[in-house]
């Protein structure tokens, strides 16, 4: 389908241009391909312009973003790509609420010599969080993550080396880090820190290591020992 525009001219022998919606249709008889008007639009000079672009929003929308930008766009225009926001962009607010991106660009700088730029750092760390929660991957695919298929603010591009360099960057703060983050998060939602919960799922005491090991013959029951046996630690 397409536009195809007639003219006329009336009384006063000015030429009015119409403009309408047609479409090619086969002609057996005349065995060639004649227009039929499947719509008009009226006259160019008096054309509901309004109307055309609801027309057009609605058309759009049964196509492909970039297929659609690409067919409204001007002929000196040249789509490129386009890439999600969305669930980065919530993520970032989270990150930004709590102050990560303040603490981490602040950390350090008390130390001597010359103070570091830790803005870079920051945004690829915070590009490892967010594709561990959009995307979860290796390290090595994060970075194509980032690169090719969604868009992190102030991050254009990063590589495998930069991510392992931040990483190496986080574990060299951590200290700081976890104080300022505990801090930020229990004054935010008004925390009363009574119980704090841990995951020691590699955490070992030294007694269990002198605790003997008791084992009972299959099918027998467990002794008194083996029903008690567990590892206590001292209230601080």
């Amino acid at each position: 389908m397409y536009v195809k525009t007639t003219s006329r001219k009336i009384k006063d022998g000015a030429e009015v241009r119409y403009l309408h919606l047609a479409h090619n249709q086969w002609d057996s008889a005349k065995q060639r391909s004649v227009p039929q008007v499947i719509y008009s639009f009226g006259r160019e000079d008096a054309l509901d312009r309004d109307a055309i672009k609801r027309l057009v929003a609605s058309l759009s929308r049964l196509l492909d973003p970039a297929d659609a930008l690409a067919a409204t766009a001007g002929s000196d225009l040249v789509f490129l790509e386009s890439r999600p926001l969305g669930g980065v962009h919530v993520l970032d607010a989270l990150w930004r609420r709590l102050n990560i991106d303040k603490i981490m660009r602040q950390a350090g700088q008390n130390c001597r010599g010359r103070p570091r730029d830790n803005s870079a750092s920051e945004r690829v760390l915070f590009a490892l969080v967010a594709s561990r929660a959009l995307a979860p991957s290796s390290k090595l695919a994060a970075s194509d993550w980032v690169n090719n298929d969604v868009h992190i603010p102030g991050l254009p591009a990063t590589s495998d080396d930069a991510c392992y360099r931040a990483m190496d960057w986080l574990y060299a703060i951590r200290g700081e880090l976890e104080k300022e983050i505990y801090h930020q998060v229990a004054d935010l939602l008004n925390l009363e820190v009574d119980l704090l919960f841990f995951d020691t799922t590699s955490a070992r005491s030294p007694e269990a290591a002198k605790t003997p090991t008791t084992t009972s013959p299959p099918g027998s029951a467990p002794t008194e020992t083996q029903k008690t046996a567990a590892t206590t630690f001292p209230r601080s």
